[in-house]
């Protein structure tokens, strides 16, 4: 509440801009909006705001329209948010609980959770809420990392307060505990498709032996060894492999690089946006998937067509 912010504000290790100290003290709830193309609603949530939280939030930034005007009933939607629901665009009303904010703009905050959000007046949205003078937590920017211990420390000091200090990092990655399995899941599907296309690839391989077992033989019994045979064909393997991983890696690209989904967050049962990635990281470890799938799936075609007699290869023509 009010008290705890009071507190915040005489902490030390709390930066200034403008001589103030760096607190906002935000309110959290969720409300109910469908999601572009559904009938049904969806879990959204809005975070009532103090002029000094966009100065916490350096990355903050306003791509369309304009910011909250501070006492007023103005709401300013993230791109996540404004990427997968219905009616958030500039002009829209949006209703909650005992009142309702006209949409003014469009914000990103460089990708982060925030972007999955409504913001709104602190102070307005306490009272649509029925939750006056109370807030759900507190932001501050620290002079440094050196001196999160000390406002610790003197947080403690105060036994009565119902107030825990983390660093926001720990916090989102407290609340993304609970996608784990998501993770789990999307690791052994991953590894499961890898195996199939391991015997895919092997399919593929024995297929294309099969048909070239002529070509194999004139190949030996013009003095090529087994060794040579087994070496070019490893090497085509491996080329199919590295053509089928970069058309892969340029159709997720363009079907996938920016595509915004949203997902149940684990702490407050709302939904998160985000958007894919796909990096020269990210692409990089699909290439060398890829060889791999193509080393495995043709070392054993080539090697059984590399120790084929040559006799044996020639009388199949």
């Amino acid at each position: 509440g009010n008290q705890e912010i009071d507190i915040l504000f005489s902490a030390p290790g709390i930066k200034k801009f403008e001589d103030e100290s760096m607190v906002a003290g935000e309110l959290f709830a969720i409300i109910d909006l469908k999601k572009k193309g559904a009938e049904s609603t969806s879990n959204l949530p809005v975070r009532g705001v103090v002029p000094m939280s966009f100065s916490i939030r350096p990355e903050f930034e306003i791509i369309k329209g304009r910011n909250i005007t501070s006492g007023t009933a103005e709401l300013i939607v993230g791109k996540g948010a404004y990427d997968q629901y219905q009616g958030v665009e500039i002009g829209d009303k949006i209703k909650a609980r005992d009142g309702e904010g006209t949409v003014v703009g469009i914000f990103s905050t460089g990708g982060d959770v925030h972007e999955s959000e409504i913001w709104g007046d602190v102070s307005t949205l306490q009272s649509v809420f029925r939750r006056e003078g109370n807030v759900s937590s507190a932001i501050a920017r620290l002079e440094s990392k050196e001196t999160f211990d000390d406002l610790r420390i003197y947080i403690e000091s105060y036994p009565n307060l119902e107030l825990s200090v983390v660093t926001e990092d720990k916090f989102f990655e407290n609340q993304a505990s609970g996608s784990e399995l998501i993770k789990v899941f999307g690791v052994v599907v991953g590894y499961i498709m890898a195996i199939g296309a391991v015997f895919a690839a092997l399919n593929t391989m024995y297929s294309a032996v099969s048909t070239r077992l002529v070509e194999i033989g004139t190949l030996r019994a013009l003095g090529f060894d087994g060794l040579t045979v087994l070496v070019a064909l490893m090497i085509e393997a491996l080329i199919l492999a590295m053509i089928g991983g970069l058309l892969g890696a340029g159709i997720s690209y363009l079907l996938f690089n920016g595509y915004t989904v949203s997902t149940l967050a684990g702490g407050s049962f709302s939904q998160t946006a985000f958007a894919f990635a796909v990096t020269g990281e990210v692409i990089e470890q699909g290439l060398t998937l890829a060889l791999f799938v193509g080393l495995v799936g043709g070392l054993f075609p080539a090697w059984n067509a590399a120790r084929r007699d040559i006799t044996e290869a020639l009388r199949s023509i």
